[in-house]
């Protein structure tokens, strides 16, 4: 190559630079910005990590010790002031299904009913929590609530596919024979033992109120 293609193509270089380096001055703050970004938003995202953890500890930590307490009643209010805290928190729901099984323990009947009403009609709270809540109702509300509006509560507990619907068939047959309907209730318990995964509990349960009611097992147990 002569000298002047080498003198040609150092000077195309220097200009390539040139505009390289400008471009930097002007541009290279975008590039700066973006790496801060990217650095800033990890560290706030392992900093959430880090303080949603710690917020789930304290309140293990809280519930255990509400439920150490040596009385029923510092128990009771211990629980209450925990969900007071957690106030519009899905923690709240947990805290007031616990408050309610406590207060029943403490025959606290009302206080049990009306934790559990708040915990049903909570549209803040996961579908489970609620159900679970208004599953408990019946069962604890008894003959003080019309069947048939118990039977209409537990109507979408019963719906195919929901996570609480053996349990909630089982209410519903329960109510049949409280209805007296005994040969409906029957019905209803042999069908329920058609019901996939039914824990050992629940059918060694239905069995018996098959047998009671006048049929006949028909599964095995073991």
């Amino acid at each position: 190559m002569s000298n002047p293609d080498s003198f040609i193509d150092e000077v195309n270089e220097e200009l390539k630079r040139d505009r390289l380096f400008a471009a930097f001055r002007r541009y290279g703050w975008i590039a700066v910005v973006g790496v801060l970004a990217i650095v800033g938003g990890a560290s706030w995202n392992e900093w959430t990590k880090a303080q949603a953890r710690a917020q789930a500890e304290a309140f293990g930590d809280a519930v255990v010790a509400a439920l150490d307490m040596n009385t029923g009643a510092a128990r009771v209010a211990a629980l209450e002031a925990i969900a007071s805290a957690e106030a519009g928190t899905e923690r709240a729901g947990v805290v007031a299904l616990l408050l309610a099984a406590q207060q029943v323990t403490e025959s606290d009947r009302d206080g049990a009913l009306a934790a559990l009403r708040a915990v049903g009609t909570d549209m803040a709270l996961p579908l489970s929590y609620r159900q679970l809540a208004v599953l408990k109702h019946v069962i604890l509300v008894g003959d003080a609530q019309p069947i048939a509006e118990r039977e209409a509560a537990l109507a979408p507990l019963a719906a195919p596919g929901q996570p609480l619907r053996a349990l909630a068939l089982e209410q519903l047959a329960l109510l049949r024979l409280e209805a007296g309907a005994p040969d409906e209730a029957l019905e209803q318990f042999r069908r329920l033992l058609d019901e996939p995964e039914l824990s050992q509990g629940l059918q060694q349960r239905v069995q018996q109120m098959i047998v009671v009611l006048g049929g006949t097992a028909a599964r095995d147990l073991g």
